[in-house]
């Protein structure tokens, strides 16, 4: 059995794509060999800036012969059946076979296909991967009509066995495959044959090329750590920047430097972005002092100076480019020690959203709701307003221009410089996040209030101007503003009523949006007409709200908060159905609003594995907008419903639920009052009158007391009473006083359930 080795050698591949088309290449080609029936071991995708190389191990040496029969139309069809099923199979009417079937002779197509040789294959198939090959972005040059992501300039596609290696016939765009390389683009340029894929990775080696991506990683990140050592120094992690270091190089030379002291006051964070973004260096830093004191280049080449003339020339480079951020730094301080009044009034030029209004605007909505959220996560009302009207200002300041992902982090430092209270100044910080799932969740109450605050006016803001996620796209993360919502809320325990923190946030968003469209038509209107200018009658304004009169919910909220509520009650209007109130449509918002919030949850909780049907049950309670208790419910119940005991009782009370909704369809009555003792026949029934005698009471306590492993404890005490009540009570009895009963205790049972979740909701 053969093995296959591809390379296709080209200019250098950006590094962002070098791991997604090692990924691409080993799909395409091994998805086709198994669709034209070859098999094979094994194989392995590898890459460098300039070649995307594939090993496969195994192939099978021909694809198989096929035989396959297939029915046609009966021999006394129209001719046009006949022709279509001849088209479909490639056979002539000669090569048909009329064959008996249950309804008369029916033709039938035998199609063999012989087995063919795996060059023929993969020649085809290495074809089409080029042709069809799926990079972000690719270009054409020269006279030809073949696209790769750089000029290709080679291709190797060799079969290699125990006979030897043979070179693949084929040809693309006058590219033929050989089996032919070049090594390091300045250490070994000549080029070199190989005959297989040892033989190819051992003389790339020689030629200063490592082929793996994840052990020039390796070489990397272990001679940095040498370096560093050597100095007393450590390195700063990130995987990010190893990984696209090692797509930067063939041959990986880590070389160490100093940042010159004059710059050691900098911020840390400003000089380890600077480097990475800039210079795609690795920080150093003095754990004795704190400080990024180095730094770590990666060059691609071995010098006779061992790196000295390339670390001097990069040093330059570094010194420029720090300079340049300790001109922004020492222009913020200046901004941020008389007060942040001008980024302040800059950010009221800035657009937060066109209905939304500016940056300003937002910030007083997220001061607003701090100060309102502040108490219940025990943080001071005044210092969460303060955070948050400062929070943003740092997206006026140079270093910030410079280097958006420093938002947040520059806050906290020119807080700290304008004189804020620490917890203030962290505040600032903290609260873009979570940002992402493996980010970490704050907990200085101060950085809750308004980290709360941020994410539920960015929410609250885009459901009253109707901007919505749809399918895969949530251009405004909305998403993930509620998955950091419910993170902060759980991670904190902080008891919010979020239906009518809700409700009041989309108010305050909705007055932003009337006030940005009144100035948008305003602007238009120089006599200072008011937004209603257009609605001039019943039948303009009722065109504007194709829901049935009732409900642009945008546009409703819109009239009410610029005072023309009037004319949406006018008696022009009387017959064209009653206009929600503005209540109504806040209602209505903060509700689909919570609804989409619980959708989050049960993604987030079916990762914590609670099921699905557990976070339904619970949702249906009254207070779920309570998420740390609804949390607590479920987990409570998820737990109980592990063991034998409450899978048992799980069924009994499906059960007594299933036998009264049948009851009260036919009869048309709520079985949910009355049952008495007195009228208890059996021992079984008797008993189940006391246990839920003394289970009521204090499952209804521990809910109170939101004590839901109590509660859900207590519901498991009634798991015996009810299987002996089914096992020994026949329900449906002729008695109907005593048929009246049963189901009147069945009640109870449901009920019993219902103070903890809706158990018929919970899969059997």
């Amino acid at each position: 059995m053969p093995d296959l080795l591809i390379e296709l050698f080209s200019e250098e591949i950006p590094a962002r794509m070098q791991a997604r088309a090692r990924e691409d290449l080993k799909k395409l080609v091994t998805d086709g060999l198994v669709e034209a029936g070859l098999t094979y071991a094994s194989a392995g995708a590898f890459s460098t800036p300039r070649r995307l190389a594939l090993a496969v191990e195994g192939l099978t040496a021909h694809s198989p012969t096929t035989r396959e029969e297939r029915k046609g139309p009966r021999t006394d069809a129209p001719e046009a059946a006949l022709q279509g099923f001849l088209r479909s199979t490639g056979l002539s009417k000669d090569q048909l076979e009329a064959r008996d079937d249950k309804k008369g002779q029916v033709w039938f197509a035998v199609i063999q296909k012989p087995g063919r040789p795996a060059s023929e294959i993969v020649a085809e198939v290495l074809e089409a991967a080029i042709r069809n090959f799926p990079w972000p972005k690719s270009m054409r040059w020269g006279a030809g009509s073949l696209r790769w992501v750089r000029p290709l300039h080679s291709i190797i596609c060799l079969l290699s066995d125990e006979s030897g290696a043979t070179v693949v016939p084929f040809q693309i765009e006058g590219i033929a495959a050989g089996n032919t390389t070049r090594g390091h683009r300045f250490m070994a340029p000549g080029a070199f044959t190989v005959s297989g894929f040892d033989d190819y990775a051992a003389k790339l080696r020689r030629a200063k090329v490592m082929l793996d991506s994840h052990e020039r990683e390796a070489a990397i990140r272990q001679e940095a750590a040498n370096l560093a050592f050597a100095r007393g120094w450590e390195i700063v992690p990130d995987e990010g920047l190893l990984s696209e270091v090692a797509g930067l190089v063939e041959w990986p030379v880590p070389l160490m430097g100093a940042i010159e002291d004059r710059f050691l006051s900098l911020p840390p964070e400003v000089l380890q972005t600077s480097m990475k973004e800039h210079q795609k260096f690795f920080s150093a830093r003095n754990p004795k002092t704190g400080r990024i004191e180095g730094f770590v280049t990666v060059a691609n080449i071995e010098t006779p100076d061992h790196g000295d003339t390339i670390l001097k020339g990069n040093q330059r480079v570094l010194a420029a480019r720090l300079s340049d951020a300790a001109f922004f730094w020492d222009n913020d301080l200046r901004e941020a020690r008389a007060g942040m009044a001008t980024w302040a009034e800059g950010l009221k030029s800035v657009t937060f959203q066109s209905k939304l209004g500016s940056q300003a605007d937002r910030v007083a909505r997220i001061a607003a709701l701090a100060r309102e959220i502040a108490p219940l996560v025990g943080a001071d009302p005044d210092q969460a307003e303060d955070a948050a009207k400062i929070a943003k200002l740092d997206l006026r300041s140079a270093m910030v221009g410079e280097f958006p992902e420093l938002q947040g982090t520059m806050g906290r430092y020119y807080a700290l410089e304008a004189g804020k209270d620490a917890a203030v100044a962290d505040a600032a910080r903290d609260h873009y996040s979570p940002l992402g799932p493996s980010d970490a969740v704050p907990s200085a109450p101060v950085s809750v209030a308004v980290a709360l605050a941020d994410k539920l006016d960015t929410l609250t803001g885009f459901w009253a101007i109707d901007e919505k996620p749809t399918g895969s796209k949530d251009p405004f993360a909305l998403r993930r503003a509620a998955l950091g919502v419910i993170r902060l809320v759980l991670g904190n325990g902080v008891r919010l009523k979020l239906h009518k923190l809700l409700a009041a946030d989309v108010s305050n968003a909705s007055i932003s949006y009337a006030r940005a469209r009144g100035a948008t038509l305003r602007k238009h209107h120089p006599d200072g007409t008011t937004v209603l200018t257009d609605f001039d009658t019943a039948e303009t304004l009722a065109s504007q709200f194709p829901d049935t009169f009732g409900c642009d919910k945008v546009q409703i909220l819109e009239l009410y908060e610029t005072g023309h509520d009037d004319l949406i009650r006018t008696k022009d209007f009387k017959d064209l159905g009653r206009f929600p109130s503005r209540t109504e449509v806040l209602e209505e918002i903060s509700s689909d609003l919570l609804t989409f919030l619980h959708d989050r949850l049960k993604v987030y909780l079916r990762d914590q594995g609670i099921r699905h049907d557990i976070i339904d049950a619970v949702l249906s309670m009254p207070g779920n907008d309570d998420l740390v208790a609804l949390v607590n419910r479920a987990t409570a119940l998820n737990d109980v419903l592990k063991t034998e005991d409450g899978t048992n009782l799980l069924q009994g009370l499906k059960r007594a639920g299933n036998i009264l909704a049948q009851a009260e369809d036919k009869d048309g009555v709520e079985y949910s009052f009355g049952a008495d003792p007195k009228f208890a026949e059996t021992d079984q029934e008797r008993a189940l009158f006391a246990a839920l005698d003394k289970a009521e009471p204090a499952i209804r306590e521990a809910v109170r007391l939101e004590d839901f492993q109590a509660a859900t404890q207590g519901i498991a005490t009634l798991r015996a009473p009810i299987d002996a009540f089914f096992e020994a009570v026949q329900i449906n009895t002729d008695n109907q006083v005593l048929r009246r009963n049963r189901l009147n205790l069945l009640s109870r049972i449901r009920e019993a359930g219902r103070l903890i979740a809706d158990f018929g909701k919970i899969e059997g």
